[in-house]
């Protein structure tokens, strides 16, 4: 509990019958040599000590008095200029003990300010004290402006208390960092969605991290690129945020302006070293086409997507785009440079799609790009033949040099992009468990799907054969 000391009123009342800025000035002096030197400031910013100094107010405690006791919460954080206090605790025989000692340059409060936890100890004054004190309030509003600072204090409170560390703490002061870096988080990135660039500046000056995601891990430049703003895409450019750092959806802030039809801030963006390098990114091509978007198709091709991306079963865009008869989709996907030569799963060319269709303008269209493909490039129907045609191999349940009477008939598949997913479509269909590997004819341990040629024969083996 609190106790009313015997403190000296004149230095307080003269704060508020001065001029602010002479008022700033004495505090520094008076207060400065004290507080700079506090263990729970350490490492924190100038402008932050004097945000601290100039709300401080200073208390005289006679011996004896209880400042602070055990159990209570409090609203004031003290530091002590002159004098000795004791912080008293509980023994297991339920008698006094003291603690520590808090002399020059001590804290105490905190631990209740900070964390919303009662106090830990009874602070009792030994000798005259001299202490400066500042109220709960007055400390979380400098702490919401200064951030970094903020994550200081807390760390220092944490590595600083060895006498009261115990986890319960520990979860405390790590759950209130945590909770100070989301709400920071929000608060950058409802900036730069409101276009704010004053504040955002603000945020990051006084130590918000820009490079923070939200729950979504959407970074403020994901939000200020779709909703088209220049001026905080650039200067977030700038801060270093991380120009190609995917969202859980996987979208990036160069997807998000081209999809918001935001073609300046898409263009500042890939100037900047964007790129449309996604995850999926032939179903947002493949998708666009479909339903004959062509703004949209414009923009991802101009922002430079491949046209010649594959989905699943190998299909390009200009296999959608022929599938559905859908002729000037398919215009621009040549103008792009898509590939009329590009086979899919089942060795089927855009123009063998076209012709499935029906469309005669379309036919024309593809066997016109055809002539000039082959024309410009002699070499492309080979070179897209053996790059999109898929390869096939035969995996067995067993090992190459198992008897005869131990072997038994595998199955045909498809190479997929990686090793990871032969191995389990092969587990699952032959009812092996998932932990295995494949082997060559020769038992090699087969590491990429690179290594593996079209129609070979291979062996899936538990890991401890």
């Amino acid at each position: 509990m609190d106790c009313n000391p015997l403190n000296l009123d004149g230095l307080n009342n003269l704060k508020y019958n001065l001029n602010g800025f002479i008022w700033i000035d004495i505090s520094q002096t008076l207060y400065l040599p004290y507080i700079e030197k506090v263990p729970l400031f350490r490492g924190c910013s100038s402008e932050f000590i004097s945000q601290i100094i100039i709300r401080l107010h200073e208390e005289f405690f006679l011996p004896g008095e209880v400042i602070l006791e055990q159990g209570n919460v409090v609203d004031q954080l003290y530091f002590v200029c002159h004098g000795v206090l004791e912080e008293v605790g509980t023994a297991e025989d339920g008698s006094e003990e003291t603690v520590s000692f808090l002399r020059r340059n001590s804290s105490f409060g905190e631990i209740s300010i900070l964390c919303n936890i009662p106090q830990p100890y009874t602070v009792r004054v030994c000798e005259l004290c001299r202490l400066v004190r500042l109220d709960k309030q007055s400390f979380t509003n400098v702490l919401d402006i200064y951030f970094y600072d903020g994550r200081k204090v807390l760390n220092n409170l944490l590595e600083g208390k060895e006498s009261f560390r115990g986890k319960q703490l520990e979860s405390d002061i790590t759950f209130h960092i945590g909770k100070q870096e989301a709400e920071l988080a929000l608060k950058v990135n409802s900036a730069a969605f409101h276009g704010d660039l004053y504040q955002l500046k603000g945020l990051i000056r006084a130590g918000a991290d820009p490079n923070k995601t939200d729950y979504d891990r959407r970074s403020p430049l994901h939000l200020a690129a779709s909703r088209g703003y220049e001026d905080i895409t650039l200067f977030l450019i700038q801060e270093g945020v991380d120009i190609n750092l995917r969202d859980n959806f996987g979208n990036t802030p160069l997807l998000e302006a081209v999809k918001n039809g935001h073609d300046r801030v898409a263009s500042l963006l890939v100037r900047e070293g964007a790129s449309m390098n996604l995850e999926n990114a032939s179903s947002f091509l493949c998708t666009a086409v479909a339903r004959g978007d062509s703004d949209y198709l414009k923009r991802l091709l101009s922002n430079g997507m491949d046209p010649n991306l594959k989905d699943y079963d190998y299909r390009s865009p200009l296999h959608i785009a022929a599938a559905e008869g859908l002729c000037f989709m398919a215009k621009l996907l040549l103008e792009a440079g898509a590939s009329v030569f590009a086979k899919d799963r089942w060795g089927n060319t855009p123009l063998d799609e076209a012709r499935m269709s029906g469309n005669k303008n379309l036919i024309k269209l593809l066997e016109d790009a055809k002539s000039a493909q082959l024309t410009e490039f002699p070499c492309r129907s080979e070179e897209f033949t053996d790059k999109m045609h898929p390869k096939k191999c035969t995996v067995f349940p067993f090992h190459p040099w198992d008897p005869k009477e131990h072997r038994r008939h595998g199955i045909v598949l498809w190479i997929p992009h990686t090793i990871e997913e032969l191995i389990k479509t092969s587990a699952e269909q032959m009812e092996l468990p998932s932990d295995s590997c494949i082997l060559s004819e020769d038992a090699g341990k087969i590491t990429d799907v690179d290594m593996i040629k079209d129609g070979q024969k291979l062996y899936l083996v538990h890991e401890t054969h």
